[in-house]
């Protein structure tokens, strides 16, 4: 199955820039200034703000003017903060499994173990069975995959003998060099696949969400019943992206 590649970093960059604009405008600025002051196009910036304002980081005043919103006050405090981000990130999963329909999970790798530190699910929209602990299947999910794929060849190999490649199903990888090949040759911005290798029955989907020196990836899982949907829910879950990576970069 081709998925096409995904490219939410240019719309994180492109926002920081709207953001940081407004935020040096206490008594508000308008469209045409921010056009002027970040070089984006109308069409770019009408959608940048739009997502902005949706996401409680920007807000509109009388007479047009946008000035920063509670939520980026709130993220940009010192006070709070870790609350505030896990608060976001929450809503954002939440509305994002919604858009999806499927439960979408947001992972990291921490002291060299994949860990999902959130996730959004109900119940039209289960969470995978997690029958093998994710720390010690990274080989069979896409979360891991795309974790690993951000490491380098070392962390790579480090990670693979710490943790047995065992065979989950008759889809699994359990040659490390296989998947170690597989790993270097995946595009950076290209979804990593998990199509039963994990679980029979179930298919996912991982996107990267790299901010600063963190790894991590948002990801998706769905019924093979239902694996047909698996692009354009990939793209929706792309789309998405923009705002988890913007809250982890502010």
């Amino acid at each position: 199955m081709r998925i096409e590649p995904t490219t939410p970093y240019h719309s994180v960059q492109d926002a920081l820039r709207v953001l940081d604009t407004v935020a040096r405008h206490p008594a508000g600025v308008t469209d045409t200034v921010l056009a002027r002051r970040t070089a984006l196009g109308p069409a770019r910036l009408t959608a940048l703000l739009r997502m902005l304002r949706r996401e409680g980081y920007v807000t509109q005043v009388t007479g047009g003017a946008y000035v920063t919103g509670d939520a980026l006050r709130r993220l940009t405090s010192a006070h709070g903060r870790e609350r505030a981000l896990r608060d976001r990130l929450q809503h954002t999963l939440d509305r994002l499994r919604d858009a999806v329909g499927a439960a979408v999970y947001l992972s990291r790798y921490v002291d060299g173990e994949v860990s999902v530190t959130q996730y959004a699910a109900g119940p039209a929209t289960p969470a995978v069975n997690e029958w093998v602990d994710f720390r010690s299947s990274a080989h069979a999910t896409a979360v891991g995959k795309s974790l690993l794929t951000q490491l380098d060849h070392n962390g790579r190999r480090d990670h693979l003998s710490r943790h047995r490649m065992a065979r989950l199903t008759s889809h699994t990888i359990t040659s490390d060099k296989l998947l170690l090949s597989r790993l270097e040759s995946q595009p950076p911005t290209v979804p990593v696949l998990d199509l039963q290798e994990y679980a029979v029955g179930t298919v996912c989907a991982a996107v990267p969400v790299t901010a600063g020196s963190s790894v991590g990836c948002l990801a998706l899982s769905l019924p093979v019943r239902e694996a047909h949907r698996l692009r354009q829910a990939v793209r929706t879950l792309n789309r998405g992206a923009a705002p988890v990576l913007l809250s982890m970069a502010l």
